[in-house]
């Protein structure tokens, strides 16, 4: 017997039974970024290494340890997407859709990154962000935040999760603060771990990042960055502020907030649940006004998040199941005999003809009432349409209730009728 194969570790099919979550979850972020008049932009899985390398920085641990890159037949070197704001950057610009224009974006689709897989964390993950361009006050900042905001409340977790807040400033606040963290680091130098003492001179701000407590306990005296702002980003971040109290948004502000890629500036958020454990983020962004001149365009303002969905899923799973669940069949249709199953067939297509959004499943491969009725128990249709000698020969069919849902098996039942004189 030759061997199974199986999936690449980290890497998990979706089966059917755990595909109407996700239906859920994708159907709502669909409506919800609708709802703010953004338009959905894809992009290839596969990009040139170096628009990660630019856009991330090559000091993190998404260019240093997760990124699936390889060479190409012609030697070029490219890599699976680890995230998606690099792509969207990308194809602005290689498209003229950024330069003094305004463009409010969304992506969904899936990200690959080689780290240790557990629960909600994967090899191949799902990721939707959204994307803005061309606007640079903090009144777009809120109103991504309020994107995520409206999400919680249509996935029914609006009580289980908390916005942190930060501002990074400009790139000059930026290195005038690292200098005055690294002084500060290298006073601690022995005790902070391998990682911190090399990311200390080559991106001293990832330490503050740093999920080692040891680590943590020390960076927690460190200088503020928010202590530190220009002038312009305080202004920016007040605003921020202010206009988050009007809408009754709440919010922490978390001076140690950094993000993980080196892209940001100014506004940083993240939204965090207590439900999933160490790693509790299930929705980041900010702000990363110089991506686009960083990577060959012309210079625009830029914010946007990303959200992993696999976590996100896990949050829904752990709630209110009747959210979600989907099923899969709503009529099964049992023809008794070879001349009952070409009539059967007819039925269900004028069904699905006529009623595009009630799900019709035929019988195949012959059998007696009682196996056939096994399935359709199984297929959790609301009703079961039964056609034997006796209906053809009535021109009628017979149902039987599958479910104690009778309202959901009586409204199919009212409108069968209302288009089928067999009934």
């Amino acid at each position: 017997m030759a061997k199974t194969i199986q999936a690449i570790r980290g890497m998990n099919d979706c089966l059917p039974s755990q595909t109407g979550i996700w239906q859920f979850v994708e159907s709502n972020i669909r409506r919800v970024v609708a709802n703010y008049g953004y338009q959905e932009i894809r992009t290839p899985i596969v990009e040139s290494t170096d628009l990660f390398k630019r856009s991330i920085g090559e000091v993190t641990d998404i260019v240093e340890k997760e990124m699936y890159t390889f060479e190409d037949r012609n030697g070029d070197s490219l890599t699976l997407r680890p995230e998606g704001t690099a792509c969207c950057v990308r194809a602005g610009n290689e498209h003229g859709l950024l330069y003094n224009q305004q463009q409010r974006l969304w992506y969904m689709g899936p990200m690959f990154r080689h780290e240790r897989p557990q629960k909600g964390r994967y090899r191949q993950f799902h990721q939707f962000g959204a994307e803005a361009y061309g606007l640079v006050g903090p009144d777009i900042d809120v109103e991504m935040i309020l994107i995520g905001a409206r999400l919680w409340q249509a996935f029914g977790i609006a009580d289980k999760v908390e916005l942190q807040i930060n501002s990074l400033g400009s790139a000059e606040a930026r290195a005038a603060y690292k200098e005055l963290l690294v002084t500060y680091l290298q006073e601690h130098h022995d005790s902070l771990d391998e990682d911190s003492q090399r990311r200390m001179l080559s991106n001293p701000l990832r330490v503050l990042d740093s999920k080692n407590p040891d680590v943590q306990a020390i960076v927690k005296d460190a200088p503020k960055l928010i202590d530190h702002l220009d002038d312009e980003s305080k202004t920016h971040f007040s605003l921020l502020c202010e206009r988050l109290d009007n809408l009754g948004i709440q919010y922490t502000v978390n001076p140690s907030l950094v993000r993980g890629l080196d892209y940001y500036n100014r506004t940083v958020f993240e939204w965090v649940t207590s439900l999933l454990g160490a790693q509790g983020t299930i929705c980041a962004g900010g702000r990363y006004d110089g991506l686009v001149e960083q990577l060959g365009g012309k210079a625009s303002p830029a914010v946007g998040f990303a959200m992993g969905l696999e976590r996100l899923v896990l949050l829904v799973e752990s709630l209110d199941e009747s959210l979600y669940a989907n099923n899969p069949v709503d009529i099964y249709l049992m023809p008794m005999g070879d001349s009952a199953e070409s009539e059967a067939t007819k039925i269900a297509e004028q069904i699905r003809n006529e009623l595009p959004n009630v799900k019709v499943q035929q019988h195949c491969g012959g059998g007696n009432f009682k196996k056939q009725m096994k399935k359709a128990v199984a297929s959790q249709a609301a009703i079961a349409l039964i056609i034997g000698d006796d209906e053809l020969a009535n021109a009628s069919v017979s149902v039987k209730f599958l479910k104690q849902d009778k309202p959901q098996a009586s409204l199919l039942l009212s409108e069968l009728s209302a288009l089928a004189e067999w009934l």
